[in-house]
């Protein structure tokens, strides 16, 4: 009975905290504008260091989603069409559900590691490991 009074107390004091750490991983979303027939993302590369990703491999995975090229022009993002942001922001969530959440715990603490051929996203936090299924 009384190691049950313990650990009620010991529950009393834990700290709660935020369930699938959605308070600490917030997708910045993108900024920029239209210029003519070009959109120019101005913070595309700093969403890349923020998700922990190469921007050549972020680029890559936009420019092939959006069906459009697109170059890099100091620390923006030129793409040759005018694409909403809306549309650009949806492609983001797909890249972070595919190449930076881990599917085992749901946290953003992942690398891309390559075994051979494939491709496979490595958790830091659980250790799980998961192959990329989309080829860039």
């Amino acid at each position: 009975m009384e190691y049950e009074k313990l650990l009620d107390n010991a529950y009393e004091k834990v700290e709660k905290t935020d369930e699938g750490g959605k308070g600490r991983f917030e997708i910045p979303k993108i900024e920029g504008h239209f210029q003519g027939k070009k959109t120019v993302l101005t913070n595309f590369f700093q969403i890349s260091s923020f998700l922990g990703r190469s921007g050549e491999h972020f680029q890559k995975f936009i420019s092939k989603e959006l069906a459009t090229s697109g170059y890099k022009s100091g620390e923006r993002l030129i793409l040759n069409n005018k694409i909403p942001r809306d549309k650009i922001n949806k492609k983001i969530d797909e890249y972070v559900k595919e190449f930076v959440i881990c599917r085992e715990c749901g946290k953003p603490d992942t690398e891309i590691i390559k075994k051979g051929k494939i491709s496979y996203v490595h958790c830091l936090a659980c250790g799980a490991s998961h192959p990329i299924r989309s080829k860039i």
